[in-house]
Order: structure tokens, then sequence, then C-alpha cells
């Protein structure tokens, strides 16, 4: 087989969660542009629908959105089985949805601690649980997770326990499913962004300041990313490229941790 050949996605169905815009939207691209059908699962669903039309006409695949809440067990429940009705199986599942909220560990209220990791963590769990159920009776299945870099080491100067946590146990997490899944023919695996330009931070980075300053002094290609140079990474994880490759996770962040 040509080694080309094993990046191609025609004939699967990948579910991707918050993938109506930013590094979602981008990993739900790559998938549709090496063939893959698309299913985009977001609680904006009107936002979703414009995208999975946009993706549909510009690749060729057939794209679905779905509304759900990751936090809810019964919505990733009920996205897996839509999934598995509509194209017949699911053999992509990328947990990507995510949030953070920048409040120094004294003042976070209970609240705001648990719809971090509500999201996060929790939701990746979900997830995970529901694509994992589903390829046990299958036989098959790949499981991506959205992590961050953030899950390896600790962000300055901004504060942000709860997504750092959040994020670590993404990585563990990811490692453990790897575990318990390889016998069922089950790969998972995590990928770790750096700072990335999306539609919810290029106002931060257009403003600058003392959190951007910090965070460009501290990366060795002195920029952030964008969405497009996850792409690649999200394809080689989802593809037939990667057969050999579980329990890992993949950084994305222009060697922000090597420092």
């Amino acid at each position: 087989m040509n080694v080309m050949d094993r990046f191609s996605m025609k004939g699967k169905a990948s579910v991707i969660t918050g993938a109506a815009q930013g590094l979602g939207q981008a990993m739900a691209e790559a998938l549709a542009s090496a063939g893959s059908d698309i299913v985009i699962a977001e609680i904006n669903t009107d936002l979703a629908a414009e995208t999975a039309k946009e993706i549909a006409k510009t690749y060729g695949v057939r794209a679905e959105a779905v509304q759900c809440d990751v936090t809810s067990p019964e919505d990733n429940r009920k996205l897996v089985e839509y999934t598995v009705n509509t194209f017949g199986k699911i053999d992509v599942m990328v947990n990507n949805a995510g949030i953070v909220k920048h409040i120094p560990a004294e003042d976070v209220k209970p609240e705001e601690w648990l719809a971090v990791i509500g999201v996060n963590l929790n939701g990746v769990f979900f997830g995970a649980q529901a694509a994992g159920r589903a390829m046990i009776k299958q036989g098959f299945g790949n499981i991506i997770n959205t992590a961050s870099m953030s899950g390896l080491i600790v962000n300055t100067p901004q504060p942000q326990a709860s997504y750092n946590a959040s994020k670590a146990g993404v990585i563990h997490l990811t490692k453990s499913l790897a575990c318990e899944w390889a016998p069922y023919n089950i790969r998972v695996n995590a990928i770790c962004p750096g700072y990335m330009q999306t539609e919810m931070t290029k106002k931060i980075f257009a403003d600058g300041g003392e959190w951007v300053d910090t965070w460009m002094a501290m990366s060795p290609m002195k920029r952030p990313g964008t969405p497009d140079e996850l792409q690649g990474v999200v394809l080689y994880l989802a593809s037939d490229a990667s057969t050999f490759t579980t329990g890992t996770a993949i950084s994305v962040d222009g060697a922000y941790t090597c420092w």
C-alpha cells in the first residue's frame, strides 16, 4: 500500500465535539478533506449547522450537526447512537469541546470549578465512554481527546488552576482508556495544543499586553499557532497511518514546553 493511502478517511464516519468553529472546525475540515463523513456536535446548533453545510459543500462529504451538551452522559449516548444509525458505525470520536476560566484559585467559586471540570474532563470521559461502548460492539474505533500543553506545564501569568487540572486529567484518562480498550481494537490518543490564535483568542493576541508578551517570550517560535497547524496531527491519529499509536499525548506547541 502507498503510504499516502493510509491517510485516507474515505468511507469513515467521524464525530467532533465543539467543532462549529476554532480548533474543532479545523479538525473536522482535516478529516473531511481526507474523505470522512462528519458529525459536528455542538451546544450551539445554528452555528454547527452552518459549519456542517460549508464542510459538505467544500469537501463533498456528508456533514451533520447534532446538538450535544458534553457534560450530559445522555446527550453523548444520543450523539453516538445518531452517528451509528446514520452511518452504520462510528470510526472516530474527537472529544474537543472545552472552556477556560481565568480566576485566582483562592477566589474560584465551587460552581466555577465544577463548570470547567464538567466540560473539560467529565465531558471527555462521557464522550469517550459513549463512543467506547459502541466501538467495543463493532470491534474497532479511534478516540482522540483534546488536552492541552496546560496539562503538562503550569501556565503563567494567567491563573487557571481548574483548566490545568482538567487537561492533566484528560492526558491520564487518555492513557488509561488506551490500555483498557486496546484488546478491543480501539485506539485512544490526545493532542496537546499550545497557544493558538482562534476566533476566541484573536482579540487577546491583537491587544497584546503582559500575558501575550510573557507567552511569546517563553515560546521558542515567538508566535502562536493557528488552527490549521493541528490538522496534520488529527489526520495522522484518526487514520490508518497511526495504527500502532495509542496512549500518547502529542504536543503541538511550538516547543513551548521544552523550556
